[in-house]
């Protein structure tokens, strides 16, 4: 049997994958790989049209009856996550945001409700706030620990903001498997998943050299720190806080006629 597997271009998703596509890793099925940005990827899913694949906890309350959550693989921050950057001014009514079903975006709408919102591809953001087109812009991946560099101030931390509400991690994103392949192919592609993963941290340096052509710029040390923030014990297992994140997360945007509500399957 042959997978399609989805995952975005970034240091941290080509870090985990890295050993399951270098066949370092014992895997009975074949391998089609598809990089794209994690929001093309929400999408795909919503259509059912990827085997395994990343996505943001929010599309999780719009896949939910079509894929199973991994345990393994989710991108989650302890007190940290997408950061909300602005330029010179003060009024923020206008902010970037990297496309409907982000988490940063969901995050943004819980934590700044009044604001107005307009997609722009993720790494365009900077660009949007540092030309006056938008008053402020929420950042994902590598911009979050570059943002200060091109004269961005921080305005918020949506990780932080989220800590002081829960007191949870930040559960950004998920490994998920379409649930018609089966609970049991479902847990070999998970332990596949989490070897790939224990390969990447006894061999860092191969992997990050991997990553790195990824990384759109950033240097050996920002790419390990990048990857450090998204690959973590969470992503090992999420276990009952991660998973608690998750569904509070979801309730709590129901709640807010975000999302539909949602039940899901954690495998």
């Amino acid at each position: 049997m042959e997978l399609l597997i989805g995952h975005s271009p970034d240091p941290d998703d080509a870090y985990m994958f890295y050993a399951l596509k270098a066949g370092k890793v014992n895997f009975p099925f074949k391998i089609r790989e598809f990089l794209v940005d994690i929001e093309t990827l929400n999408k795909l899913a919503i259509y059912g049209r990827l085997d395994v694949t990343a996505i943001s906890t929010h599309a999780l309350a719009y896949v939910a009856d079509k894929y199973y959550v991994l345990k393994v693989g989710a991108s989650m921050g302890l007190r940290y996550g997408p950061v909300v950057v602005g330029g010179g001014g003060s009024e923020v009514e206008l902010v970037a945001v990297p496309g409907t079903y982000a988490t940063a975006t969901l995050l943004l709408r819980l934590a700044m409700p009044k604001v107005k919102t307009v997609e722009v591809p993720f790494d365009r953001i900077m660009d949007a706030v540092l030309s006056g087109a938008v008053d402020a812009g929420v950042l994902i991946h590598e911009g979050q620990i570059t943002y200060e560099r091109y004269g961005l101030r921080r305005i918020m931390d949506l990780g932080e903001w989220w800590y002081e509400q829960t007191k949870l991690p930040t559960p950004l994103g998920l490994d998920v498997v379409k649930a018609s392949l089966g609970l049991d192919n479902a847990r070999v592609i998970r332990d596949a998943l989490l070897e790939s993963l224990r390969y990447a941290m006894q061999h860092r340096d191969e992997a990050l050299g991997y990553a790195m052509r990824f990384s759109r710029g950033l240097n050996m040390s920002d790419t390990g720190k990048f990857v450090d923030m998204y690959v973590n014990n969470y992503t090992m297992d999420m276990g009952s806080d991660g998973e608690r994140a998750i569904k509070t997360l979801l309730q709590w945007a129901h709640d807010n006629g975000l999302t539909p509500e949602v039940s899901f399957t954690i495998v």
